[in-house]
């Protein structure tokens, strides 16, 4: 039996909010005698009976699982068989945002979205988790779902630093979205094609929207300067006062661009609770003191890459809609992507070494007879000292060829490396099997 109080307050939530609103517009629909139970109380059950009738679609959705008394993913104490209404294992859910000053990524006054990542507890992550759901055509998808609000918001604040924001959304839900395993398609009730693309997205500008890192820095005085500088522990101090967790904060030659903020879910990503916690390990690369946090400046980037393959229509079908070709192997310019233990895991960085963090580098592939050489803005790259390198100091680039859509060096599509790259650590690639790590590199067309 629902009390009057809750039965009231469901009927002004269903004639006065839509399942976008957020929880400031649920507060002011509520209506005000005191008989009625406490918003506090009863606005996470009300938002998640919205989001099962309507989903952030705006169309009919799937019902989501029901999750009878979900456990908090990374701090269960039993197994969890359910992966539907329980996180795993990426359990730690990061909302990373960017601050890209030059060129001017996004609004002056406002950080922008980079991605949602489903770490391992332990800090670890895994990454394209499955190839039948790489989809390039995230901005049509999202537009069949009605949500053109949602993809209004992207365009504003879910940013590229090259101005290519349809690659990074695909990036984005291609390498992370395909991971989190309670967005997986068999949870689902009555699933409909895509679907959860939107959930992904809906549910990353949800916490955007809840963390205004501008806002919060600048009440304490951090503001974007070009003459003053800040130290890690002052900064962290601000946030972690504003969200009761230290978070993760990322630096790039001294310059303050990055803040990741650290989640454990009660339930599925789709529908549950967000709970904030202390990072999955020590990861902020900031220095001690000195840090510069320039304001933005500059014509806004314009992207020069090729757009992707688009599905010829933008209605979703039963069937996934095929990820964007490769064209021709290794020709003209592209990126060199990594392949390990059957995934894709980053790619090749400009220096010639494997990273799995950041806008991969372009390459180009320079017809040699029936061979080819590869250069970057680094220069040209060759196989030295047994190892894979692009700097200006070289004047004679090796010759690779092409087997299998692998690059190959001396008739070998194998490489490897010391460890799989993570984060912040960029490997070494080696053409001796001496290195524990087995990998292949593979072409896209830029």
């Amino acid at each position: 039996m629902i009390p009057d109080g809750l039965r009231e307050i469901f009927r002004t939530l269903k004639e006065t909010v839509s399942p976008a609103s957020d929880l400031g517009s649920l507060a002011s629909a509520l209506p005000k005698a005191s008989s009625l139970p406490s918003f506090r109380s009863l606005a996470k059950f009300a938002l998640g009976s919205l989001q099962i009738g309507l989903g952030p679609s705006g169309r009919r959705a799937s019902v989501a699982p029901a999750c009878s008394n979900p456990q908090l993913s990374c701090r269960n104490t039993t197994a969890v068989v359910d992966t539907c209404c329980f996180n795993a294992p990426g359990g730690q859910l990061l909302l990373t945002q960017f601050w890209d000053a030059s060129p001017a990524t996004g609004p002056s006054d406002s950080w922008t979205i980079h991605g949602l990542w489903p770490d391992h507890c332990d800090g670890t992550y895994d990454a394209s988790c499955d190839p039948n759901r790489q989809y390039s055509n995230i901005s049509e998808i999202i537009q069949h779902y009605g949500r053109q609000d949602l993809l209004d918001f992207m365009d504003k604040y879910w940013k590229d630093y090259q101005g290519c924001d349809a690659s990074l959304w695909e990036h984005e839900w291609n390498k992370h979205g395909t991971c989190i395993s309670t967005l997986s398609p068999s949870c689902y009730s009555d699933y409909v094609p895509q679907e959860e693309v939107v959930d992904f997205f809906y549910r990353a500008v949800q916490l955007f929207k809840g963390l205004d890192t501008y806002q919060i820095l600048a009440a304490a005085g951090v503001v974007p300067s070009t003459s003053n500088v800040y130290t890690s522990q002052q900064i962290q101090d601000v946030i972690s006062a504003a969200t009761g967790h230290t978070v993760t904060i990322g630096c790039r030659h001294g310059h303050f661009n990055e803040v990741w903020y650290h989640f454990n879910v009660r339930g599925s990503v789709r529908s549950g609770e967000f709970v904030a916690t202390e990072p999955d390990g020590t990861k902020s690369t900031c220095p001690a003191t000195g840090i510069r946090y320039p304001p933005k400046s500059g014509p806004p980037p314009a992207c020069s890459r090729r757009p992707p393959v688009r599905t010829p229509t933008a209605t979703p079908t039963t069937s996934h809609p095929a990820p964007s070709g490769t064209g021709t192997p290794f020709s003209g310019k592209g990126f060199l992507n990594v392949e390990t233990g059957g995934s894709l895991h980053g790619c090749i960085i400009s220096n010639g070494k494997w990273y799995s963090t950041g806008t991969c580098a372009t390459f180009t592939a320079t017809t040699s007879g029936s061979n080819f050489t590869l250069s970057s803005r680094k220069g040209k790259c060759a196989i030295t000292n047994d190892a894979l390198t692009c700097n200006p100091t070289i004047s004679a680039a090796t010759i690779f060829s092409e087997s299998n859509g692998y690059l190959t060096t001396d008739g070998n599509s194998a490489f490897y490396a010391n460890a799989v790259a993570k984060r912040w650590t960029q490997q070494t690639v080696y053409t001796i099997p001496e290195h524990p790590t087995v990998l292949k590199i593979s072409w896209q067309e830029a």
